[in-house]
């Protein structure tokens, strides 16, 4: 019975900020704890306990005597973890390509469902497979808790990554480049894995940052 509460925060914790990656719950749209209680019949305290998480992440804005809200995305903060999650995958492609042995048992089927998802036009559904696929890689370099510190560092990130997901055409290149990157590391090249990682996590993260000043500049343009 002790353990219900912080099990049903962990939950709430999971479901708001999955919300908030994939763009369910847009920046500056309040969060309603009161709400969320009566949607999911608990109490006031494993939300607040799920709402601190998310604050203590920059993914919200508890404001006093107003509400909690989500916060915008933040360029700068989704650079910095841009840089913090090349040098891990750097470091974790350039393992798994070392040690790994049949990685392709565990990272193609990963990219056959990516191939699947475009096809389908389930976009919504890629970023899990994405997350999969380099989540594997950490596995395969033997040091899996890698993967943790990359997934706290690149939230806002993730964000903006969602917002490139409609670009025509770009999950089709990154599916690729992840075919690539899963080619090297099955050829035991170190070198040529650091390649094709840096071409991918860089290619995407120009494509996403031009999105979002484009779309920071439209707001701008319509405010003024």
């Amino acid at each position: 019975m002790q353990n219900r509460a912080p099990q049903k925060a962990e939950q709430v914790y999971e479901m708001l900020r999955r919300a908030i990656i994939m763009l369910d719950l847009a920046p500056g749209q309040a969060v309603v704890e009161k709400n969320i209680c009566a949607e999911l019949s608990i109490s006031r305290t494993p939300v607040r306990e799920a709402v601190q998480r998310l604050a203590d992440e920059g993914l919200v804005n508890v404001i006093s005597h107003s509400g909690t809200y989500v916060s915008p995305i933040s360029f700068e903060v989704a650079e910095e973890g841009f840089v913090i999650r090349r040098a891990l995958e750097i470091e974790s492609v350039r393992r798994a390509a070392a040690v790994a042995e049949n990685p392709g048992a565990e990272l193609d089927p990963i990219i056959d469902r990516m191939r699947r998802l475009i096809a389908a036009d389930q976009l919504h559904e890629y970023l899990d497979e994405d997350d999969a696929f380099h989540a594997a890689i950490a596995r395969l370099s033997r040091m899996p808790r890698i993967w943790r510190f990359i997934t706290l560092a690149k939230v806002h990130l993730d964000r903006m990554r969602q917002m490139s997901a409609p670009v025509p055409g770009h999950l089709a290149v990154v599916t690729e480049q992840h075919a690539a990157i899963a080619a090297a590391i099955a050829s035991g090249k170190p070198d040529q894995a650091e390649l094709a990682m840096r071409i991918h996590l860089e290619s995407s993260f120009d494509v996403m940052a031009k999105l979002h000043h484009e779309r920071t500049g439209e707001l701008l343009s319509e405010d003024s």
